[in-house]
């Protein structure tokens, strides 16, 4: 592979047509693959309303349930029934993707094992790269279990910052004076190797611009970094201090390369349908051993995977496609439209309940707006109360 990159990056720099490709498949701003219609604009509305209105119902009905009550007893059965949950609200957003909007997801490279507890580090080419990881795990099984370390203004997003407290993401500041004790402080959470977990990293810190990458650039050159083209510089921190933390816990890591066909899309554009027309990622899969130890080290291999990273994307935006593709088969549209159905039943099925009936539900309703309201503002996760008896009363005996 290094060596075909090579040759490609030569005939790259040589040739006016494949410099041409190279800049429109790198653009957020180039043509789009579908047109926008009003029936797009229609269809894109009304599966935006039916996305927000699913995920205030169940979040509003089942986050009391199985984030607080099941958590005061047990945080590893929590986890199992949030994930079952709110993992089939998340399995509409690949519905969205794969069966409505018709975009191709095309995997490549390794194939990943079920039940496995993983850390996966990618490439941030555009603001929903985080969403397609959703289309592997979701054939994985892991889709509830997926975890993302985010910046911290999405925990101001309506609605969807509960979902984001409710599923354990690491909100960040980007200045690690600030995020190393939260990071570590979450980290510690998950150590417990029977919780399934897909922890999701994204080293470059923000999604990739032609001016992000010249700054890149400019740094790399002052600083002897390798200079790169379709990826920024990795910050290195967050992901060694994630790889610290978990070491022991994880049977794999996974380094995933995305990219993008004809054009790398907007959230908007996912929604309307109008882009991407395929996506493409690559997975190559390495053992926690395989892995340096020491900080430095550990600095200077994520490098070097970046490096080839964006020799990968080289090939990628001059052949068109990753090396052994088809790793994946495609999703089962019968039970995307089981899992939809239900999402929906249940749905229409707590506005009646909210409307129409008791005014118990009414009360519950306001309750619950508070808790997830309460929580979500003091990033605050309930600690089993058994948990903390036990500890007190231990406490006592050694006094």
């Amino acid at each position: 592979m290094n060596g075909s990159s090579s040759n490609e990056g030569k005939s790259l720099n040589g040739n006016p047509k494949q410099i041409e490709v190279f800049e429109l498949l790198n653009s957020k701003n180039g043509p789009k693959h579908c047109t926008l219609t009003p029936w797009r604009v229609f269809r894109g509305v009304l599966c935006l309303v039916i996305l927000l209105s699913t995920a205030f119902m169940m979040l509003i009905y089942w986050a009391p349930v199985v984030c607080l009550l099941l958590r005061l007893f047990s945080v590893h059965y929590s986890r199992k029934a949030t994930s079952i949950l709110f993992g089939t609200w998340l399995s509409l957003w690949p519905f969205l993707f794969e069966k409505i909007n018709k975009t191709k997801v095309v995997f490549s490279g390794e194939n990943v094992p079920e039940k496995e507890r993983v850390l996966l580090f990618a490439n941030h080419r555009t603001e929903v790269d985080w969403m397609y990881l959703w289309d592997l795990a979701l054939r994985k099984g892991r889709l509830g279990y997926i975890k993302y370390i985010l910046k911290s203004s999405l925990m101001k997003l309506p609605i969807f910052s509960w979902g984001f407290h409710i599923l354990e993401f690491i909100p960040v500041e980007r200045k690690w004076e600030v995020d190393e004790a939260i990071m570590r402080k979450k980290l510690s959470a998950f150590k417990d190797p029977q919780d399934p977990l897909w922890l999701a990293v994204f080293p470059e810190g923000t999604d990739y611009t032609e001016q992000k990458c010249i700054k890149s650039q400019q740094f790399a050159a002052e600083n002897g970094l390798p200079i790169l083209r379709n990826v920024l510089l990795p910050k290195t921190k967050g992901f060694n201090s994630c790889l610290e933390s978990l070491r022991n816990s994880l049977d794999a890591v996974y380094d995933i390369t995305i990219g993008y066909k004809h054009r790398c899309p907007l959230f908007i554009d996912n929604v309307f349908g109008v882009d991407p027309s395929e996506v493409h990622m690559h997975v190559q899969r390495i053992l926690p051993r395989e892995i340096p130890t020491s900080e430095n080290e550990v600095t200077a291999w994520l490098m070097e995977r970046f490096r080839l990273k964006d020799q990968l994307l080289s090939d990628f935006l001059t052949l068109g496609y990753f090396p052994h593709q088809g790793t994946e088969g495609d999703l089962s549209t019968p039970t995307c439209l089981v899992k939809c159905f239900v999402v929906v039943t249940l749905t229409i099925v707590f506005i009646y309940l909210t409307l129409f009936s008791s005014v118990l539900f009414k009360i519950y309703v306001s309750l619950s707006f508070t808790y997830l309201s309460f929580i979500t503002y003091f990033g605050i996760q309930p600690q089993p109360v058994l948990g903390y008896v036990k500890g007190l009363f231990c406490g006592k005996k050694a006094c």
